[in-house]
């Protein structure tokens, strides 16, 4: 059986612990109950290592959104699959670790493929819906970004009492796109 899946729960939990600070393959192994060879025998390199733990990450998320559909992807429209997103990010289930491996995704081309490849499909607005509704649907994604990134962080998260309000405006602005 694989050490993978358990090496890369470890790799998470480690810049967890970190805070999304530098984590290195000893780190890794120790926390994985690994030597650094049995470790590099699955990753060889750190590189190695990041890129399977964005890989991890994606995949993830893409299962959390997956279940958050009601139907099958193919069969929703984009409202539906930026409502499925906004459902997971602003679930109440963020960390640091979630959002220190995506901000090393979007700063490292090496890295950033995996995310890129896994979520276009999710934002992708097809080019013959009104202006109007193009706006309100990236409106309600970049909302939701904002307000991952700020409770992932801990960086001027909105105000406990505000947050149902925010969350609600969200939803709204994909409901009114029903059709899209």
């Amino acid at each position: 059986m694989s050490q993978k899946p358990a090496i890369l729960q470890a790799a998470m939990s480690l810049v967890s612990a970190e805070e999304g600070g530098n984590i290195t393959l000893d780190a890794v192994a120790r926390r994985a109950g690994l030597t650094k060879p049995g470790l590099m025998y699955h990753f060889p390199t750190r590189e190695a290592l990041l890129l399977a733990n964005v890989e991890y990450a994606a995949d993830r998320a893409e299962a959390a959104m997956l279940a958050a559909l009601d139907s099958s992807f193919e069969q929703t429209s984009a409202a539906q699959r930026i409502r499925a997103y906004a459902r997971c990010a602003c679930g109440g289930d963020v960390s640091r670790a979630g959002y220190a491996v995506a901000a090393e995704a979007a700063c490292r081309p090496a890295l950033s493929g995996p995310w890129l490849q896994r979520f276009a499909r999710w934002f992708e607005l097809p080019p013959e819906l009104p202006a109007a509704t193009r706006a309100r649907l990236t409106l309600a994604r970049l909302a939701v970004d904002g307000l991952w990134a700020a409770e992932s962080t801990g960086v001027f998260p909105p105000a406990p009492q505000d947050r149902e309000a925010l969350v609600a405006l969200i939803d709204q602005l994909t409901e009114e796109c029903v059709d899209a």
